[in-house]
């Protein structure tokens, strides 16, 4: 049913209204001090709203599939002449970057065809409000065929850094955008981790370590650091830089010497820096079954795992050979990490939506603090009434949390019908591996936001009295227990 705004003197079109950010943004425009007020509020989903979506936050409620023109624009075309602002907080992620690129830049041109081309000029949209992320510094880290070529930039990441020479959807969005200057305006908003309550989003971290945490507490297991038994990421000893993938029939490797790619070189280059494996012999043979068995979609991380398995003891070496090192190691469990409070996140996209100055800029948006994930580790522990454990490097090799949670559907499903939780499957409500991946960045992930506070935003978010409030938010929409 819709409900109607006396008077509205914005009209907001949340496109991800269910997400972690579109929550929060529904929730921000409906408080009658918000900038801008009052507002009216679209919100727009894929699926219909969840049982614990609460209505009154927008009113009228949309569900369409912005990959599909023709049904964007049949559900879009009734209220188009209406939107001033589009609140843009959608996520889809395959494994391919490019995919990403055809996928996300697609919902957002078919919108905007809505809004603005159908409307031969009795448009109202005045902004659009884009929210993207660090991977903008970082590049597609998802993507397993890009991944090991990365080189993130040095930390603080800042808003005037150049793009990276890599496929990234986040800049097509941003172009997009820019496209339609200056008829619209238009803020990109580039969170670091979003802390939020819904299940719905595709990367809620907080609510992944929520259910690792609660499965632990009720299985009595210890509540363990993320780590990857057997992963390695090549590294250079000067500048710490991510080494490119040498592709050579059906291997892919990694070596420093750019010239020399054969599968000859690949042997010597293992032999080299582990001279023990030259009475296995066939070294070469070996990576090239493993690719055949595994496929070409595990592409150059399985290669690596296999290198470590024949060679468990590689390290870092000189800079004239390969240079390797496991991961799961301390690094970010001793070094600073910021994170996004998705309240932030809104106040300021309707800050930039609603401030002149703001206008046609990208901001960097995170809490404004910085922490260490053992601290975090602690209060987690403390929240939830588990052991906190201690990073062991010797202990957690031999730990995978991924291949752990693989096996604790039927768990949470005994956990939800015990407590009376929102109905809920475990794989459809976290994201491990990605989680894992976070974990194990070996650079301070880390934004300015001086850019924010020269433009005159001053918002910041305590990142510990966050977590607790957060935690306390899934547990009244029974989330979790």
């Amino acid at each position: 049913m819709e409900k109607r705004d006396q008077n509205p003197k914005s009209v907001a079109l949340i496109i991800g209204v269910t997400g972690i950010s579109g929550l929060s943004l529904a929730e921000a425009l409906k408080n009658p001090t918000t900038p801008g007020s009052p507002w009216k509020v679209y919100g727009a989903a894929r699926r219909p709203p969840p049982g614990w979506f609460p209505t009154a936050l927008v009113d009228r409620y949309i569900t369409f599939d912005a990959l599909d023109s023709a049904d964007t624009a049949l559900k879009l075309s009734l209220i188009s002449q209406e939107i001033t602002h589009l609140f843009w907080v959608p996520l889809q992620v395959q494994e391919s970057e490019e995919v990403n690129i055809f996928k996300n830049s697609t919902m957002l041109k078919n919108v905007l065809s809505v809004l603005v081309s159908s409307n031969s000029g009795r448009s109202c949209l005045r902004h659009v409000a884009l929210l993207t992320g660090t991977k903008h510094y970082m590049g597609p880290i998802f993507d397993p065929s890009l991944a090991g070529q990365l080189m993130p930039y040095e930390v603080p990441f800042k808003e005037d850094s150049p793009r990276l020479p890599f496929p990234n959807f986040y800049y097509e969005l941003e172009d997009v955008a820019a496209s339609y200057s200056p008829a619209i305006t238009y803020s990109v908003h580039r969170s670091s981790v979003i802390i939020g309550t819904s299940p719905r989003s595709l990367y809620n971290s907080l609510l992944t370590l929520a259910v690792y945490a609660t499965i632990c507490k009720y299985q009595g297991l210890p509540f363990r650091y993320f780590v990857d038994l057997l992963s390695c990421v090549p590294y250079s000893l000067e500048k710490g830089e991510i080494l490119g993938f040498i592709r050579s029939g059906t291997t892919q490797v990694c070596r420093m010497k750019k010239s020399e790619s054969d599968g000859g070189f690949v042997q010597e280059g293992i032999v080299e820096l582990c001279p023990t494996l030259a009475s296995k012999g066939e070294i070469l043979g070996f990576i090239r079954r493993m690719y055949r068995t595994k496929g070409p979609e595990s592409g150059s991380s399985f290669v690596l795992r296999g290198i470590v398995e024949l060679c468990p003891t590689l390290t870092r070496k000189r800079r004239d050979t390969w240079v390797y090192k496991k991961v799961g190691n301390k690094y970010t469990w001793e070094h600073f990490f910021d994170v996004s409070d998705s309240r932030l996140l809104a106040e300021q996209q309707i800050w930039a939506a609603t401030t002149d100055k703001a206008k046609n800029q990208a901001f960097n948006c995170t809490n404004g603090d910085v922490f260490m994930w053992k601290s975090l580790w602690k209060l987690l522990s403390e929240i939830f009434d588990v052991e906190f454990v201690p990073f062991d490097d010797e202990k957690n090799e031999k730990f995978d949390v991924v291949e752990m949670m693989k096996e604790k559907g039927e768990i949470w499903d005994e956990i939800v019908e015990k407590h009376g939780l929102y109905k809920t499957k475990l794989e459809e409500i976290t994201c491990f591996e990605a989680m894992k991946l976070v974990l194990h960045f070996e650079f301070q992930h880390v934004s300015s936001m001086n850019k924010s506070r020269e433009f005159g935003f001053f918002g910041f978010v305590d990142t510990m009295k966050s977590i607790r409030m957060w935690v306390g938010k899934l547990r009244e929409m029974k989330i979790i227990p």
